[in-house]
């Protein structure tokens, strides 16, 4: 007899996995449709000299590198689905940032339920159309059409549906993904390309090492170590929470008198997961893609030095890297927990926290514990953005450029929220069995 409260076993894990069919069903409609947005990566954009294009973007990696991780080189091998989930995730998180403005996304969402929550995911699913458009037609007309055969309008339009068009179907197999299969469809999406631009980074990396002999050996070693403290560092700060103390008030029910009960409220170390780093990388991004486009030589030449982790000037970059961040941190905090509300719960439900008044004295005593993690999270954040990148840098072992925090964020993080969500399946079906029996 399996006990319902301990956690599922690896062996039991694959046995259901492969005998319950419901599970079984999940696995199947989530490896399919990944594979079939892998594949769409490779069907190429009509119109495109692709030799010039690839060596116009071998040098430009401080633009395109990130971005082209998140659409599994997408757009350095320019398929129909190069903007990949990208214009989604950015919808959502202006939907995310509306909804703490707009008091009718606010109710739609607090109130108003399931319908509240379709209502907003069609907005969001709106939002994506018109950022999809609005992303191919700048990448079209403003990169692209250099390197078009027949350049001009035609051409433009051509490719901007394409793009976008692309675009859409993965936010279709992402939703599907997400109702239909295991684990959030957007960040299974983002997590394959990661982990689909490894082989070429690996081999990068031996060809390097053959080249290099003994010294570089020790180099890549040094790396490999680097990468692995990293990852056991998220492991550790993902997981992490502080549990608050809550005690629910004795009730009577009848004649029965129930006893207090002791629960907790968890704050998580880092409440915002990868999206502070998100937001920094789209921010300084900026001032390069506008350098770039309006061919400013004396802007190029700042931004390259002062704003580029490359440059001369990398601990301005590295910097303003770590603030933005730690801004973003808090940002995102405020957005995902409410200590009003939760105070507000808290006293509907007759509960409070041992030692402090419940009302405003619990909202300022949670703002003040979610503030100091908070305030931890965003530094590890910050120093695990600029660790890697840096010891990559000093070490000069270029081949793993663009797989630095962000990514091991997302790797570590979905893989985590995947796996319990399998967990969550297989004790359901514990669940089940002890129904029956």
């Amino acid at each position: 007899m399996i006990s319902r409260d301990k956690a599922p076993t690896a062996q039991e894990t694959f046995m259901q996995m492969a005998q319950a069919a419901g599970l079984r069903g999940r696995l199947l409609v989530t490896v399919g449709m990944l594979i079939l947005v892998r594949l769409g990566i490779f069907l190429p954009v009509p119109g495109i000299d692709r030799a010039r294009f690839a060596e116009a973007i071998s040098g430009n990696n401080s633009i395109f590198g990130l971005l082209d991780i998140f659409s599994g080189r997408g757009l350095s091998t320019l398929g129909v689905f190069a903007l990949g989930i990208l214009p989604y995730i950015n919808a959502s998180i202006i939907i995310q940032l509306l909804t703490a403005a707009i008091p009718s996304l606010e109710n739609l969402q607090k109130n108003d339920g399931e319908a509240g929550r379709r209502k907003i995911s069609q907005i969001t699913r709106y939002v994506s159309v018109g950022w999809a458009v609005i992303q191919s037609v700048a990448f079209s007309a403003l990169f692209l059409q250099q390197f078009a055969l027949n350049p001009g309008p035609l051409f433009v339009a051509e490719t901007a549906i394409a793009l976008t068009a692309g675009s859409m179907f993965v936010m279709w197999a992402s939703e599907l993904i997400t109702e239909r299969g295991i684990g959030n469809g957007a960040s299974l999406l983002i997590f394959v390309n990661i982990v689909a631009s490894l082989p070429k980074s690996l081999g990068d990396t031996i060809d390097l090492v053959q080249v290099g002999g003994r010294e570089i050996v020790g180099r890549v070693i040094v790396l490999v170590l680097v990468f692995i403290a990293t990852i056991i560092g998220i492991v550790f700060v993902q997981e992490g929470m502080r549990r608050i103390p809550i005690i629910s008030a004795r009730r009577q029910v009848g004649r029965r008198v129930l006893a207090e009960q002791r629960s907790f409220l968890p704050l998580r170390l880092n409440q915002g997961g990868v999206m502070p780093i998100i937001f920094a990388a789209a921010i300084l991004s900026l001032p390069l893609l506008i350098a770039n486009f309006t061919k400013n030589a004396e802007l190029a030449n700042i931004v390259n030095t002062y704003l580029s982790p490359s440059g001369s000037g990398s601990w301005v970059y590295a910097l303003v890297y770590m603030i933005s961040i730690i801004f973003f941190s808090y940002f995102y905090s405020s957005l995902i927990l409410n200590p009003i509300d939760v105070a507000q719960n808290l006293k509907k439900m007759g509960s409070s926290i041992p030692g402090i008044r419940p009302g405003k004295a619990t909202s300022e005593y949670i703002e003040r514990v979610s503030n100091r993690l908070t305030l931890l999270g965003a530094i590890f954040l910050g120093l695990v953005a600029i660790i890697p990148t840096a010891v990559e840098r000093a070490l000069g072992v270029p081949t793993f450029q663009g797989l630095g925090a962000t990514s091991l964020l997302i790797l570590v993080g979905v893989a985590i929220d995947t796996a319990r969500q399998i967990q969550t399946y297989v004790i359901s079906q514990r669940y089940e069995g002890m129904v029956k029996q």
